[in-house]
């Protein structure tokens, strides 16, 4: 008679057969619901990618392979301003016009954490009541966490998900503005700077960084009493946006006014899009653009897997707090630290 296996080594492999067989399913289910533009599975694949959990991730990156040759046809536009500039209002606003054109969008709207309790809000489906109800419209709110530029770590992976799902513009909606930005800019085929007039920032604006990588400043609330200062500020930025460089896409970038609220200059800006889209196609910028993109989240996901795997080594645990004793006692300097842990984690 032959010899029956040792009951907890059966079990050990038959429950890691199951598991594996289990997330194959669900990754694969997952792939097709969301290839059927199905939002739940949409929802919850990108749950899944923010998730830090092993298990989770396993799965998420089987979902992102399969629905990576299903993305990269949408248009992706990105949206800045300072805190109160109307951020919500105007990509509610836009976002309508695009769906009445008979596309469909998707808006990845980034909260702001708080540094102390880590906490957000996450209210943009409150603030984007219209878009929020719209069947051809997706809105998702993601924590910044302490990422980048306020773009949520795992943003660029949720494009490729929308993407899959057949929305054709997405919005991709930054907390803040600063010269971190980069990190909206590298995801993006367009990138949109919301302005405000007599809030006392026309000079601040100018200066570079965020104003540089513009493709459009837009003055929003140009309306009533506000007007007047709106046109003095439009023509003050168009004339400083002539002082910079050209920009390797050829394109001048443009300024315009709108309100949102009232629904005034949104056409015409979706048409500036369109614009600069068919100019850039033209001249092959969009395909290179692109191209640069995927080379800079390359580098920046190593350097996130890197700097994971650093903070998660034992040995670096274990010295972490020893060093920074030190370093307060004042036996060591921040490099010097900072060396001997590099050294724990080879």
């Amino acid at each position: 008679m032959k010899p029956k296996k040792p009951e907890h080594i059966y079990s050990a492999s038959a429950k890691k057969i199951i598991a594996t067989r289990k997330k194959a399913l669900q990754a694969e289910d997952l792939i097709q619901k969301i290839s059927c533009g199905n939002t739940t599975a949409l929802s919850q694949a990108i749950t899944l990618i923010e998730s830090t959990a092993v298990k989770h991730q396993q799965v998420a990156q089987e979902v992102l392979k399969g629905c990576l040759p299903l993305s990269g046809n949408s248009v992706r536009i990105g949206i800045t301003g300072v805190p109160g500039v109307g951020k919500s209002t105007f990509i509610e606003a836009l976002g309508t016009h695009c769906i009445n054109t008979g596309k469909k969008l998707a808006v990845l709207a980034i909260d702001p954490s708080s540094s102390i309790t880590h906490g957000s809000i996450l209210g943009d489906k409150t603030r984007m009541e219209q878009l929020a109800t719209n069947p051809n419209a997706f809105v998702r709110p993601s924590a910044a966490g302490d990422s980048l530029g306020g773009v949520a770590r795992k943003t660029r992976e949720a494009i490729i998900l929308c993407e899959a799902a057949g929305y054709e513009v997405i919005f991709i909606e930054t907390v803040g503005v600063g010269q971190s930005e980069t990190a909206v800019h590298n995801m993006t085929d367009f990138f949109l700077l919301l302005k405000l007039a007599g809030a006392g920032d026309e000079l601040q604006g100018i200066k570079r960084g965020i104003v540089e990588m513009a493709d459009a400043l837009i003055i929003n609330k140009a309306d009533g009493e506000n007007l007047a200062a709106a046109k003095k500020a439009k023509t003050a930025f168009a004339k400083a946006l002539h002082l910079f460089p050209a920009k390797e896409s050829s394109w001048q970038p443009q300024v315009a006014l709108c309100s949102a609220l009232e629904n005034q200059g949104i056409e015409s800006i979706w048409e500036l899009i369109e614009e600069y889209l068919s100019t850039v196609k033209a001249n092959q910028f969009f395909n290179e653009n692109r191209k640069n993109q995927n080379k800079y989240w390359l580098q920046t996901s190593i350097e996130n897997a890197l700097k994971d795997d650093f903070y998660a080594n034992t040995e670096v645990q274990d010295q972490l707090q020893k060093l920074l004793n030190d370093l307060n006692a004042g036996k060591i300097t921040a490099f010097q630290a900072a060396q001997e842990l590099l050294k724990k984690a080879k």
